[in-house]
């Protein structure tokens, strides 16, 4: 029997499976250490990768020379040529001091409004970075982020402009700042350059502008409120009004808490310590004389039409060339000087005002004798009422309407137009005459007729339309026929503007000073491009200019148009009792107005102009200085023409309802009622020493007196009660001309009305309730 073979060995089993839910096989994750060793190589690979970017970039940001930026940084502002300097703005009124000189209270100050981890960190802040970063990128907003130090570099080293590119370099900037200088020299620098508003640069600056002291004896208050300043010296002088004053008093209370909260100001010394006391500011001396309210007006351009902020104005390099012509402005000055008598009586005013028709510039400006004296200016903040230079608004309004000048109408006097009791002045005689003749000789009882038949709200529109602020004190309430006389209150710059309105054709482009704006890099431009609009058409413009044109050939203005030397067109007006005399007139390159009032010594009220020769129309002074002007200012110029008459409309025999009478309708029982007696007065010649004579010339004096005590609404049936008186023609003798006639009893502007910085602004601008307008 054969062996029997033995059983092969048993294989090892295998391994069971594991197995998960319902028995799948589960399989084997990664080895987790190998994945961690990856992940920390590539992040280790990044570091490498930034440290070396980081260091690569420190070393090429290089700190520029900040001498030469420092000194680019003033803003200039040229005549209209562009070379001939008018002034400049924040030329860095500075003085520097050491830190010692420097209260330990008034650097917590800065501390506690700025940067409370000052002498911790390290010159940047990465977190406030990040969310400046992150701020921008989600909302589009700008936002700060930055340390002292990063103010610093900012200020002082780099520019205002938003952009990664300067937040980069102001980072590494703030790094090597932070290396090489100590914190003491890094605030001491800080307090030597930041603004503070007022044209000053640093602190010693800014405490003689806030406080009129050295930085040196500045208290807890007062380096709080220096220290609030830094956030934006606009919002945060109170001296600029109520608003900036509660931010002022806030943002003072939140930096006195935090030097409390950081151990630098004891409980019992935050108790003592508030919102000081500041000094006015003191105008830069560059600021005398006339060009004064240049400089002002193109401010107020800068920060209100361009949008630029204070800082931008004062720290910015800016070149800005305006619209004045140095010509001009000289000229204006010029004959003011030369026409007016050399001694003027206290509270007297001149406001003399030109614009280029084609485009809006204004190319002279007359706001007073000094700024630095009143800040007051008498042709964009005074308002008088414009007498009869309000009359073409009507013809305009006639013409629109299709009443051509040929259109005829009753020129006797005295009439009752609609209720309304109108006298010429010195109760002239006309007969039936045409709108040419009426404009020439400023027909009151015409001029009525047909502001009836065009409605006086329509006669409103006009003057809107050609320029007149729509919020004009006199345009806001119900119309009357007296407004055709001039019962409203613009601004001289107003009348400037509509009479441009008419030179240009009947375009209006909206006024402007500034030309356009530069920079050093050319970041930062503006051109202006002001608004244009056709007011009303060009052939009802031409035939409105012609029939001006008379007044100036042989009517009311006829002593310009005797020694211009060129054509022109325009229109005298007077106020009643003598508290305003105007003359308004263009040529086809250049429109201007002249406004003369006067107020009391102490500037509360408005009185009759006195310049020691009689009543002083429109037909005398006014267009004197006018007429000096305009051949000074247009000397060496082209002398253009006007467009022909066009003669719109059809000719139309007037019947407006008026009735030829002397009866004078009475006023209601207990309501007062202003008269006016008005005595014309003789153009004056020309002669050298400037007072009036006797010359048989044309004579002003339309007037529509408001009722005593106006209120608002209208008295008697349907309106208030007025007098008007007219303007006399040619070689009308004196006589009193008086008459009443019903005006517009108005509640929008009394004494003081309008927003006047001294009591003499006040005065002035109560003229739209206080004064009323004559021919």
């Amino acid at each position: 029997m054969a062996p029997r073979r033995p059983a092969p060995a048993p294989s090892p089993r295998p391994a069971a499976r594991q197995t998960g839910r319902g028995g799948r096989p589960v399989r084997r994750r990664p080895r987790r250490r190998a994945v961690l060793g990856w992940l920390l190589g590539l992040f280790l690979a990044g570091v490498a990768l930034a440290v070396g970017g980081f260091a690569a970039a420190y070393e090429l940001v290089k700190i520029p020379d900040p001498n030469k930026l420092a000194d680019a940084q003033t803003s200039t502002v040229y005549f209209a040529d562009g070379t001939t300097q008018l002034g400049t703005f924040a030329a860095r009124n500075r003085e520097n001091v050491t830190l010692d000189q420097v209260p330990d209270h008034v650097q917590k100050a800065v501390l506690a409004a700025e940067d409370r981890t000052f002498y911790e960190n390290r010159g940047v802040s990465p977190t406030g970075i990040a969310r400046a970063v992150w701020t921008n990128l989600s909302d589009g907003t700008t936002q700060g982020g930055s340390t002292l130090t990063q103010q610093y570099v900012k200020n002082y080293y780099l520019t205002d402009k938003q952009s990664y590119t300067r937040k980069f370099e102001e980072f590494f900037i703030s790094l090597k700042i932070d290396q090489q200088e100590s914190k003491d020299e890094t605030l001491q620098n800080y307090l030597n350059t930041v603004y503070f508003g007022r044209g000053a640069w640093g602190i010693q600056a800014a405490s003689q502008a806030y406080f009129g002291v050295d930085s040196s004896q500045l208290d807890v208050s007062q380096g709080a409120l220096l220290a609030s300043l830094l956030k934006g010296p606009s919002n945060y002088d109170p001296r600029k009004g109520p608003e900036q004053a509660a931010a002022a008093k806030a943002r003072v209370d939140y930096v006195l808490d935090g030097m409390v909260s950081e151990g630098w100001l004891s409980p019992a010394d935050r108790a003592k310590a508030g919102l000081p006391q500041t000094i006015e500011p003191k105008p830069n001396t560059q600021w005398q004389g006339p060009n004064g309210y240049l400089l002002k007006t193109v401010q107020d351009e800068l920060t209100g039409k361009v949008g630029l902020s204070e800082e931008d104005i004062e720290r910015g390099g800016l070149k800005i060339v305006t619209t004045f012509d140095p010509k001009a402005q000289a000229a204006a000055v010029q004959a003011v000087q030369d026409q007016l008598p050399s001694k003027l009586p206290e509270g007297f005013h001149v406001g003399l005002s030109a614009i280029d028709p084609k485009t809006g510039g204004v190319t002279a400006m007359y706001g007073g004798a000094n700024w630095v004296d009143n800040q007051f200016n008498d042709v964009t903040q005074a308002r008088a009422q414009p007498g009869s230079t309000f009359k073409p608004f009507a013809l305009v309004a006639g013409l629109e309407d299709g009443i051509s000048l040929k259109t005829t109408f009753n020129g006797s006097s005295p009439q009752t137009i609609d209720g309304w009791p109108a006298r010429n002045y010195g109760n002239e005689q006309f007969g039936r005459i045409d709108l040419v003749t009426a404009t020439e000789n400023s027909v009151n009882t015409v001029y009525g007729q047909l502001n009836e038949q065009v409605t006086p709200a329509k006669t409103r529109d006009v003057a809107v339309a050609a320029g007149y602020p729509a919020d004009t004190p006199g345009l806001t309430g119900p119309q009357y026929i007296s407004n055709v006389l001039g019962t409203a209150a613009p601004h001289p710059i107003d009348v400037t503007q509509a009479y441009a309105t008419f030179a240009a054709q009947g375009k209006r482009t909206a006024w402007h000073t500034i030309a356009t704006i530069d920079d050093s890099t050319g970041a930062r431009t503006y051109t202006a491009s002001p608004t244009t609009t056709q007011a009303f058409p060009s052939d009802v413009a031409a035939d409105a200019t012609y029939a001006l044109q008379q007044v100036v050939k042989s009517g009311t203005g006829s002593y310009a148009g005797s020694r211009l030397g060129r054509p022109a067109a325009g229109k005298t007006g007077t106020t009643n009792d003598n508290l305003a005399a105007w003359f308004a007139g263009f040529t086809p390159d250049m429109a201007a107005s002249v406004a003369l009032f006067q107020t009391s010594p102490d500037g509360t009220k408005n009185v009759s102009l006195d310049l020691g020769g009689g009543e002083v129309t429109g037909g005398s002074y006014p267009v004197r200085i006018w007429t000096a002007f305009m051949r000074a200012a247009l000397q060496g110029t082209p002398k253009s023409t006007f467009p022909d008459r066009a003669d719109v409309g059809t000719a139309r025999g007037s019947s407006s309802g008026s009735t030829s009478t002397s009866t004078q309708r009475p006023t209601p029982s207990g309501t007062p009622s202003d008269t006016a007696t008005q005595t014309p007065t003789d153009t004056p010649s020309d002669s050298p020493s400037g007072s009036p004579t006797s010359s048989g010339g044309a004579t002003d004096g339309a007037t529509a007196t408001p009722t005593s005590g106006a209120t608002g609404r209208p008295t008697g049936p349907g309106r208030p009660t007025a007098t008007a008186t007219g303007d006399g023609g040619p070689g009308q003798g004196p006589g009193p001309g008086q008459g009443q006639g019903p005006g517009p009893a108005r509640g929008d502007a009394g004494p003081g009305a309008g927003a006047a910085p001294n009591p003499a602004a006040a005065a002035a601008d109560s003229t739209a309730a206080g004064a009323t307008a004559t021919g």
